[in-house]
């Protein structure tokens, strides 16, 4: 009996090592994981759930948006009404280096750590920033372009290049005519904080 006894406590401590050994290799295996997550990959999760959340833009806004959609430097999001509902017809689209922060709850935070594995089939994943506002220029689309500083201008893209847009400015809500026109601006990506669809104009 006493070497029985001497044999379950040996069998025990083994297991009781083993299991702490395996806790600490997943608990590794885990931080190794979550090291490799990107932005992107936690904003594609957010995206995909459709998660409420307060992002701050460079420039110093915050808005209140519920996560639509991302391309390959940018999301789109639906803004909030003042009492909280989402409209759907006011998107803006921010480009991912504006992004200065995003508050969600805990339960979406921690489900954003799955990062949604990438699908390079994904079309709209690969979209880039100056292809969606190239789509925008050729459909005519009035726009408040919203820049780092917390300046906007109102009207209409004419053209977008690799890193930089032409806007044609004039007052919103107001159609891109060569009389409503009042001048001309180069707005470089960089200086980016947002690009809001004004009206109906749904991309």
């Amino acid at each position: 009996m006493h070497w029985d006894r001497l044999f379950e406590d040996l069998e025990g401590q083994l297991a009781s090592e083993w299991e702490s050994e395996r806790a600490a290799l997943d608990a590794e295996s885990e931080r190794l994981r979550i090291s490799r997550l990107d932005l992107r990959d936690r904003l594609r999760v957010l995206c995909d759930s459709g998660a409420a959340a307060t992002v701050d833009v460079a420039g110093g806004d915050r808005i209140r948006v519920r996560l639509q959609a991302l391309g390959a430097d940018w999301t789109a999001v639906a803004l909030a009404e003042p009492e909280g509902a989402f409209r759907a017809r006011a998107t803006r689209i921010v480009p991912v280096h504006a992004i200065r922060g995003i508050g969600v709850d805990h339960g979406q935070l921690l489900a954003s750590l799955d990062g949604a594995d990438r699908d390079d089939g994904v079309l709209q994943e690969r979209m880039t920033l100056g292809f969606v506002l190239r789509d925008l220029a050729r459909r005519r689309v009035p726009v408040r372009v919203l820049r780092v500083g917390d300046s906007e201008l109102h009207g209409t893209i004419d053209r977008a290049g690799a890193d930089h847009l032409d806007l044609a400015v004039h007052d919103a809500g107001a159609p891109r005519t060569v009389s409503a026109v009042r001048s001309f601006c180069i707005v470089p990506f960089s200086a980016l904080a947002g690009v809001q669809i004004v009206g109906d104009h749904m991309p």
